[in-house]
Protein backbone atom coordinates (compact mmCIF):
# COMPACT_ATOMS: atom_id res chain seq x y z
CA UNK A 1 0.00 0.00 0.00
CA UNK A 2 1.36 3.38 -1.00
CA UNK A 3 1.77 5.77 1.88
CA UNK A 4 0.66 8.61 -0.39
CA UNK A 5 -2.88 7.18 -0.51
CA UNK A 6 -3.26 7.81 3.21
CA UNK A 7 -1.79 11.30 2.85
CA UNK A 8 -4.20 12.07 0.01
CA UNK A 9 -7.26 11.02 1.99
CA UNK A 10 -6.20 13.19 4.93
CA UNK A 11 -5.45 16.16 2.67
CA UNK A 12 -8.69 16.05 0.69
CA UNK A 13 -10.82 15.25 3.75
CA UNK A 14 -9.64 18.50 5.31
CA UNK A 15 -10.10 20.35 2.02
CA UNK A 16 -13.71 19.16 1.78
CA UNK A 17 -14.40 20.78 5.14
CA UNK A 18 -12.31 23.88 4.40
CA UNK A 19 -14.26 24.51 1.19
CA UNK A 20 -17.61 24.10 2.94
CA UNK A 21 -18.56 20.92 1.07
CA UNK A 22 -19.15 19.05 4.36
CA UNK A 23 -19.83 19.89 8.00
CA UNK A 24 -19.48 17.89 11.22
CA UNK A 25 -19.25 14.19 10.28
CA UNK A 26 -20.72 14.58 6.78
CA UNK A 27 -19.23 13.05 3.66
CA UNK A 28 -16.84 10.24 2.84
CA UNK A 29 -13.85 9.46 0.64
CA UNK A 30 -12.43 6.21 -0.69
CA UNK A 31 -9.52 5.07 -2.84
CA UNK A 32 -9.09 1.80 -4.71
CA UNK A 33 -5.74 0.05 -4.51
CA UNK A 34 -4.59 -3.40 -5.60
CA UNK A 35 -5.51 -5.26 -2.41
CA UNK A 36 -8.77 -3.54 -1.57
CA UNK A 37 -9.92 -0.07 -0.60
CA UNK A 38 -9.14 2.71 1.85
CA UNK A 39 -12.09 4.69 3.21
CA UNK A 40 -12.77 7.38 5.77
CA UNK A 41 -14.20 6.08 9.08
CA UNK A 42 -17.85 6.18 10.08
CA UNK A 43 -19.08 9.19 12.03
CA UNK A 44 -15.77 11.03 11.99
CA UNK A 45 -15.31 14.77 11.22
CA UNK A 46 -13.36 15.17 7.98
CA UNK A 47 -11.43 18.13 9.34
CA UNK A 48 -9.94 15.85 12.05
CA UNK A 49 -9.06 12.77 9.99
CA UNK A 50 -5.54 11.40 10.49
CA UNK A 51 -3.78 8.58 8.69
CA UNK A 52 -4.33 6.08 11.49
CA UNK A 53 -8.09 6.78 11.37
CA UNK A 54 -8.45 5.56 7.79
CA UNK A 55 -10.11 2.16 7.41
CA UNK A 56 -8.70 -0.55 5.17
CA UNK A 57 -11.22 -2.98 3.65
CA UNK A 58 -10.78 -5.98 1.39
CA UNK A 59 -12.19 -6.42 -2.09
CA UNK A 60 -15.46 -7.75 -0.64
CA UNK A 61 -15.87 -4.79 1.67
CA UNK A 62 -14.85 -6.47 4.91
CA UNK A 63 -13.02 -4.14 7.35
CA UNK A 64 -9.43 -5.15 8.07
CA UNK A 65 -9.21 -2.99 11.19
CA UNK A 66 -11.24 -2.42 14.35
CA UNK A 67 -12.73 0.83 13.06
CA UNK A 68 -15.92 0.84 11.00
CA UNK A 69 -15.82 2.26 7.46
CA UNK A 70 -18.16 5.02 6.32
CA UNK A 71 -21.87 4.23 6.46
CA UNK A 72 -21.95 4.86 2.69
CA UNK A 73 -19.46 2.08 1.93
CA UNK A 74 -22.10 0.14 -0.04
CA UNK A 75 -22.36 3.04 -2.47
CA UNK A 76 -18.60 3.27 -2.93
CA UNK A 77 -18.24 -0.47 -3.53
CA UNK A 78 -21.14 -0.50 -6.00
CA UNK A 79 -19.48 2.26 -8.01
CA UNK A 80 -16.12 0.45 -8.08
CA UNK A 81 -17.84 -2.75 -9.16
CA UNK A 82 -19.56 -0.90 -12.00
CA UNK A 83 -16.54 1.10 -13.20
CA UNK A 84 -13.08 -0.47 -13.39
CA UNK A 85 -11.60 2.88 -14.41
CA UNK A 86 -12.69 4.60 -11.19
CA UNK A 87 -9.87 4.79 -8.63
CA UNK A 88 -11.44 7.23 -6.14
CA UNK A 89 -14.88 8.30 -4.96
CA UNK A 90 -15.89 11.48 -3.11
CA UNK A 91 -19.28 11.98 -1.47
CA UNK A 92 -20.10 15.39 0.01
CA UNK A 93 -22.97 17.80 0.70
CA UNK A 94 -22.03 20.89 -1.34
CA UNK A 95 -24.61 23.58 -0.46
CA UNK A 96 -25.54 24.98 -3.88
CA UNK A 97 -25.66 21.64 -5.70
CA UNK A 98 -27.68 20.16 -2.84
CA UNK A 99 -30.02 23.17 -2.79
CA UNK A 100 -30.74 22.69 -6.50
CA UNK A 101 -31.50 19.02 -5.82
CA UNK A 102 -34.23 20.09 -3.38
CA UNK A 103 -36.16 21.71 -6.21
CA UNK A 104 -35.55 18.86 -8.68
CA UNK A 105 -33.35 20.98 -10.91
CA UNK A 106 -32.02 19.31 -14.05
CA UNK A 107 -28.27 19.87 -13.80
CA UNK A 108 -27.82 19.43 -17.54
CA UNK A 109 -29.63 22.77 -17.91
CA UNK A 110 -26.60 24.59 -16.51
CA UNK A 111 -25.33 26.65 -19.48
CA UNK A 112 -21.62 26.74 -18.69
CA UNK A 113 -18.99 25.41 -21.09
CA UNK A 114 -16.70 24.27 -18.28
CA UNK A 115 -19.53 22.33 -16.66
CA UNK A 116 -19.77 19.94 -19.61
CA UNK A 117 -16.06 19.93 -20.42
CA UNK A 118 -15.09 19.04 -16.84
CA UNK A 119 -18.02 16.93 -15.69
CA UNK A 120 -19.22 15.55 -19.04
CA UNK A 121 -22.61 14.27 -17.85
CA UNK A 122 -24.18 14.84 -14.44
CA UNK A 123 -26.93 12.43 -13.46
CA UNK A 124 -29.49 12.75 -10.68
CA UNK A 125 -31.15 10.12 -8.49
CA UNK A 126 -34.27 10.43 -6.37
CA UNK A 127 -34.25 10.31 -2.61
CA UNK A 128 -33.20 7.04 -1.00
CA UNK A 129 -32.20 6.46 2.60
CA UNK A 130 -28.51 7.19 3.20
CA UNK A 131 -26.41 4.05 3.47
CA UNK A 132 -29.09 1.88 1.88
CA UNK A 133 -28.58 -0.83 -0.72
CA UNK A 134 -31.13 0.89 -2.96
CA UNK A 135 -29.18 4.16 -2.96
CA UNK A 136 -25.95 2.29 -3.74
CA UNK A 137 -27.51 0.48 -6.72
CA UNK A 138 -29.18 3.59 -8.14
CA UNK A 139 -25.99 5.65 -7.95
CA UNK A 140 -23.91 2.86 -9.48
CA UNK A 141 -26.43 2.56 -12.30
CA UNK A 142 -25.92 6.25 -13.12
CA UNK A 143 -22.16 5.74 -13.29
CA UNK A 144 -22.37 2.92 -15.86
CA UNK A 145 -21.55 5.42 -18.58
CA UNK A 146 -17.93 6.59 -18.50
CA UNK A 147 -19.17 10.04 -19.51
CA UNK A 148 -20.83 10.37 -16.09
CA UNK A 149 -18.42 11.96 -13.64
CA UNK A 150 -20.90 13.25 -11.04
CA UNK A 151 -24.23 12.16 -9.61
CA UNK A 152 -26.46 14.40 -7.52
CA UNK A 153 -28.50 12.75 -4.76
CA UNK A 154 -31.86 14.40 -4.15
CA UNK A 155 -32.11 15.97 -0.68
CA UNK A 156 -28.72 14.54 0.18
CA UNK A 157 -25.61 15.70 -1.67
CA UNK A 158 -23.42 14.57 -4.54
CA UNK A 159 -20.89 11.93 -5.60
CA UNK A 160 -17.96 12.40 -7.94
CA UNK A 161 -15.44 9.90 -9.32
CA UNK A 162 -12.01 9.98 -10.93
CA UNK A 163 -8.90 7.97 -11.72
CA UNK A 164 -7.31 9.71 -8.72
CA UNK A 165 -8.59 11.32 -5.55
CA UNK A 166 -7.37 14.65 -6.89
CA UNK A 167 -9.59 14.43 -9.97
CA UNK A 168 -12.61 13.21 -7.98
CA UNK A 169 -12.23 16.10 -5.53
CA UNK A 170 -11.88 18.77 -8.19
CA UNK A 171 -14.94 17.44 -9.99
CA UNK A 172 -16.86 18.00 -6.76
CA UNK A 173 -15.47 21.53 -6.66
CA UNK A 174 -16.46 22.10 -10.29
CA UNK A 175 -19.97 20.80 -9.66
CA UNK A 176 -20.44 23.15 -6.70
CA UNK A 177 -18.91 26.17 -8.46
CA UNK A 178 -21.15 25.69 -11.52
CA UNK A 179 -24.19 25.13 -9.30
CA UNK A 180 -23.46 28.37 -7.44
CA UNK A 181 -23.23 30.38 -10.67
CA UNK A 182 -26.45 28.82 -11.97
CA UNK A 183 -28.21 29.42 -8.64
CA UNK A 184 -27.24 33.10 -8.70
CA UNK A 185 -28.28 33.46 -12.36
CA UNK A 186 -31.71 32.05 -11.55
CA UNK A 187 -32.15 34.70 -8.86
CA UNK A 188 -31.85 37.51 -11.42
CA UNK A 189 -33.22 35.92 -14.58
CA UNK A 190 -33.90 32.79 -16.58
CA UNK A 191 -30.64 31.31 -17.92
CA UNK A 192 -31.13 29.52 -21.23
CA UNK A 193 -29.72 26.00 -21.43
CA UNK A 194 -27.44 24.81 -24.25
CA UNK A 195 -28.90 22.79 -27.11
CA UNK A 196 -28.01 19.10 -27.50
CA UNK A 197 -25.51 19.71 -30.29
CA UNK A 198 -23.48 22.19 -28.25
CA UNK A 199 -23.55 19.92 -25.19
CA UNK A 200 -22.24 17.04 -27.31
CA UNK A 201 -19.38 19.17 -28.69
CA UNK A 202 -18.37 20.30 -25.20
CA UNK A 203 -18.48 16.74 -23.88
CA UNK A 204 -16.25 15.64 -26.75
CA UNK A 205 -13.74 18.40 -25.92
CA UNK A 206 -13.74 17.27 -22.30
CA UNK A 207 -12.83 13.67 -23.12
CA UNK A 208 -9.21 14.70 -23.66
CA UNK A 209 -9.01 17.74 -21.44
CA UNK A 210 -7.76 18.29 -17.91
CA UNK A 211 -7.89 15.79 -15.05
CA UNK A 212 -9.05 12.31 -15.97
Amino acid sequence: MKKTFLDDIVFYSKLLHQNGFVSATDGNISIRYNKGFLVTPSGFPKREVKKNDIVKIDLKGNPLSAKAPSSEIKMHLAIYKTRNDVKAVVHAHPPFATALSLIDEDFENIPLSEFFITLQKVKKVGYFEPGSEKLALEVAKCFKSKETRAVVLKNHGAVTVGNSLKSAFYRMESLEHSSKIYFLAKLIGNPKSFDKELKSRLIQIGKNYGLK
